[in-house]
C-alpha cells in the first residue's frame, strides 16, 4: 500500500472511473532506453534489423485515436534510469504547454525532417520515485521543471492502518505497539543529518501480508529481523551498535 498502489487509484481518479484499458505502467532501470521508450532498431527474426516503436509512442498513438478520452503512463522508478537518454527530445515535448502537432518534431530515428512525432494534450504523466534512493540528482533538477511533486509520508500513525491490521486479526496492544515504536524510530531518522525523512520507514513493511498470514507477535519479529532491522544496518553501516538498538527496541 505504497505510492504503487497510490498512483493507480490516483490515475483512475483523473479518469473518473476504473479502466485498465487506459492506464499503462513501466518501471525504469539503468538497461532501459530510449529505443524501449519512443523508438529504435530491433533485431527481426529473419536476422536483420527492423524500425519498431517504443512503449511511450504506441501509448501515444492510441490516445491520439481516442482524443476525447484521458490516459495515464504511470512511470515507476523514474529516477532509476537515465533519463536524458530515455526521453531525449521528450523531455521538451512532455510540458504541458508543448502538447500537440504545434510543437511536433522529427525523432531520433524519423526517416526524414517532415517525419514528425508529437504528443497529444490528453496523457497524463504520473513519475514515482524514492527519495532515498535518488541517484541521478542533476537529471531531478530537469524533472522538477517539468512535473509536480507530492511527498508521501509513512502512514503509521494514521486510523485505517490501524483498522486494518485490526481487521487483520492482530491485537490491538501488538499494533499499537507497532505504531508507538516505529514513530519514534522514524523520528530518530528524521532527525539525523546523515539521513533524513526520506529515508523513514513505511506503513508498507506492515501491511503487504498475505492472506494466510495473520499479523501477530512472530509475524512482527520476521517483518523486523528480516527486513526492518537489515535496512537499519545499511542506514548506519558506520553505527553497528545504533542499528542493533533499534532493532531490540522495536522487538522489546
Amino acid at each position: 500500500m505504497g505510492k504503487s498502489f497510490l498512483a493507480k487509484r490516483l490515475a483512475f481518479a483523473l479518469l473518473g472511473f476504473r479502466d485498465e484499458s487506459r492506464v499503462q505502467m513501466v518501471q525504469f532501470h539503468q538497461s532501459f532506453s530510449y529505443e524501449d521508450f519512443v523508438q529504435g532498431y530491433r533485431p527481426t527474426l529473419g536476422g536483420g534489423f527492423a524500425l519498431k516503436n517504443g512503449l511511450f509512442y504506441q501509448f501515444c498513438q492510441q490516445a491520439q485515436k481516442d482524443q476525447n478520452s484521458d490516459y495515464v503512463l504511470i512511470i515507476d522508478e523514474i529516477n532509476r534510469g537515465n533519463l536524458s537518454k530515455i526521453f531525449g527530445e521528450l523531455m521538451l515535448l512532455i510540458e504541458p504547454d508543448k502538447r500537440g502537432d504545434t510543437w511536433s518534431m522529427p525523432l531520433a530515428y524519423s526517416e526524414s525532417p517532415r517525419q514528425k512525432f508529437f504528443i497529444p494534450e490528453k496523457p497524463f504523466l504520473l513519475g514515482l520515485m524514492n527519495t532515498a534512493d535518488r541517484s541521478l540528482s542533476m537529471v531531478d533538477y530537469a524533472l522538477r521543471r517539468r512535473f509536480a511533486f507530492i511527498t508521501l509520508s509513512p502512514q503509521i500513525q494514521s486510523s485505517k492502518f490501524r483498522a486494518y491490521l485490526i481487521g487483520r486479526g492482530a491485537a490491538d496492544e501488538l499494533v499499537d505497539r507497532i505504531r508507538e515504536r516505529v514513530t519514534a524510530l522514524n523520528e530518530a531518522i528524521a532527525d539525523d543529518p546523515n539521513l533524513g525523512s526520506g529515508f523513514c520507514i513505511g506503513h508498507s513493511f506492515f501491511s503487504s501480508i498475505p492472506p494466510s498470514v495473520t499479523p501477530d507477535e512472530a509475524w512482527f519479529r520476521r517483518v523486523v529481523e528480516t527486513e526492518v532491522a537489515p535496512l537499519l544496518e545499511e542506514y548506519w553501516f558506520d553505527n553497528a551498535d545504533l542499528a542493533k538498538e533499534w532493532s531490540e527496541r522495536l522487538l522489546a
